[in-house]
């Protein structure tokens, strides 16, 4: 259908401005300030319809679609193998430093377990001296009292034979003094044992009898044991018999050689 009217023509026309206006109105900076609108004087000529020479179309604009963004290429693939090699990494890691922790650790125990051991050893080292000066102390102290000992027992070696020697002196002093009254005193009881001897037919010349003899102080006697004889049984009893009768014995005149176990010969035939 022929348009008469150059209808499509304007309207074509029309959109055109439109669109022009509207870019103009997004593209206006509104951030300026808004100056007073001020009327536009607009001088226009009346133009007929018929006398309008008809414009050629315009073509119209063809918009070609932006291209679609091209998909992603799947990387979740690479993605994994650089997680697990990082985890690996970091596994690594962890694990150099747990055996560097252990390492650190077994240092430190064996550093220990060598302070304890030279601890030990001079502990052990102290002991030992301590128990050598100890021993040695012993020792000095052993040999101290030892010598002591021994310089005592020397100083009552000697005291004991200083008193011995005193002693000897004044025994023989006194012996020396007494010798003729102990002698007296022996002959007395000898002749008393002999005058009540009735000698048996079995004595032989040259006879001679120990005899021990037990008295009182009084001189009575208490017991008489014969001891070595070169006579007889008859012998010894007529010995025997004659201690007997001749009690009490003879008291010496000095008391001091009265012994109350008394011990003779008795050789009657000199």
């Amino acid at each position: 259908m022929r348009d008469n009217f150059k209808f499509i023509p304007v309207l074509l026309a029309g959109i055109l401005h439109a669109a022009i206006f509207a870019g103009m109105v997004f593209a206006y900076d509104w951030s300026r300030p808004v100056l007073p609108v001020v009327p536009l004087a607009i001088k226009g000529t009346l133009v007929l319809a018929e006398s309008l020479v008809e414009v050629p179309p315009i073509a119209e604009e063809v918009i070609e679609p932006e291209p679609e963004p091209e998909p992603e290429p799947d990387n979740s693939e690479q993605l994994r193998i650089e997680a697990e090699a990082k985890k690996r990494q970091e596994d690594l890691r962890l694990e150099r430093e747990r055996i560097s922790r252990e390492e650190e650790a077994e240092r430190q125990r064996k550093l220990a377990d060598e302070k304890e051991r030279k601890r030990r050893e001079e502990a052990e080292t102290e002991k030992r001296r301590q128990e050598a000066e100890r021993k040695r102390l012993e020792d000095m102290e052993r040999q101290r009292a030892e010598n002591e000992r021994k310089r005592k027992q020397a100083q009552d070696a000697e005291r004991r034979r200083q008193l011995d020697l005193e002693l000897q002196a004044e025994q023989n002093r006194i012996d020396a003094m007494k010798a003729g009254a102990l002698a007296r005193y022996q002959f007395r009881l000898i002749q008393a044992v002999k005058r009540n001897w009735i000698q048996p037919p079995s004595a032989v010349q040259g006879l001679s009898c120990e005899v021990l003899v037990q008295q009182s102080l009084g001189g009575v006697v208490l017991n008489v044991v014969i001891g070595s004889c070169n006579g007889d049984e008859a012998v010894r009893r007529s010995i025997e018999s004659a201690v007997h009768k001749a009690s009490p014995l003879p008291i010496p005149p000095d008391i001091s050689l009265l012994e109350r176990n008394l011990r003779f010969l008795f050789e009657p035939t000199e």
